[in-house]
């Protein structure tokens, strides 16, 4: 009997280490969906960046450059791709580090300053390096409880930060989202609202659409780093899909690595709930 509990033990810890590494795959492919989602806008915008050119001291020559800006969003995405698919430890970090890097420069650089799919990106991809560096850790069901754990904790992070960038008088008035979305975007829904409803109603719509947003991002912030990890992920994967879904389709840019995480924090909180019932049995 021993002999049996250790065998199956120890199988659930192998288990437990591959869980990690599907995990942080899914991450990273919904990274590059996302990145790949945005390369229509990225070239319309080097085009732009091309045509009107700006120069700050704030930034360096070589964060200026629109060589710096394509090399890095390329980098990005094809070593993105190379993280789906490599192994060994040593192999892995290495990437996730490269990756990272370009993340960062498109972070910085004067033509993607502090976009946010490439923060909600580089957010998604320090998990991706954590868990990639605990690979030799041979406790690996604390590792999966520390993964859910910064996985919630950067969801809470991401969502806290764009809620605090809303609490304005403009956008709990429902003003700027009026302007960007109500008055004449091209979306399935606003073109409904537009359908049926007069000007001065659309106002009052676009409010406690605006209110309830805010209202939404931060309790998310507030709460997800302290929720089960199980309901903190399902709360955030539901919460990025709808963001676009009801706004803008492009937003699945910003979106679809905070989805990833997601999905990497329920999994890794099912698997973890599923070991622990078998250890009881």
């Amino acid at each position: 009997m021993s002999n049996a509990i250790t065998n199956t033990d120890a199988g659930s810890e192998r288990c437990t280490t591959s869980q990690l590494a599907n995990a942080q795959r899914i991450v990273q492919l919904c990274v590059v969906m996302g990145l790949l989602w945005k390369i229509q806008f990225f070239i319309w915008s080097d085009q732009v960046y091309l045509d009107f050119r700006l120069s700050d001291p704030f930034f360096p020559d070589w964060l200026e450059s629109q060589w710096t800006l394509r090399v890095a969003f390329a980098t990005a995405v094809l070593i993105g791709i190379a993280a789906v698919f490599a192994h060994g430890r040593n192999n892995l970090v290495g990437v996730v580090i490269v990756e990272l890097l370009a993340l960062s420069v498109l972070l910085v650089h004067q033509g993607s300053y502090n976009d946010a799919t490439f923060l909600t990106s580089w957010w998604a991809v320090v998990w991706c390096l954590w868990v990639s560096s605990q690979a030799h850790v041979a406790d690996t069901e604390r590792t999966c409880r520390r993964a859910t754990k910064l996985g919630c904790v950067i969801l809470s992070l991401v969502m806290l930060g764009a809620a605090v960038g809303k609490w304005t008088g403009e956008y709990w008035s429902g003003t700027v989202l009026h302007e960007i979305y109500f008055r004449d975007r091209d979306f399935w829904l606003f073109n409904v609202l537009r359908d049926r409803f007069v000007q001065t109603e659309l106002l009052t719509i676009a409010m406690w659409y605006s209110r309830s947003i805010i209202a939404i991002e931060t309790v998310a912030g507030f709460t997800l780093w302290c929720l089960p990890p199980r309901v903190a992920g399902w709360f955030a994967l539901v919460l990025m899909l709808l963001i676009p879904l009801t706004s803008n389709f492009m937003l699945f840019s910003v979106t679809l690595s905070l989805v990833g995480l997601s999905c990497a924090v329920i999994r890794l909180s099912a698997w973890r709930a599923r070991i622990a019932w078998r250890a009881q049995e």
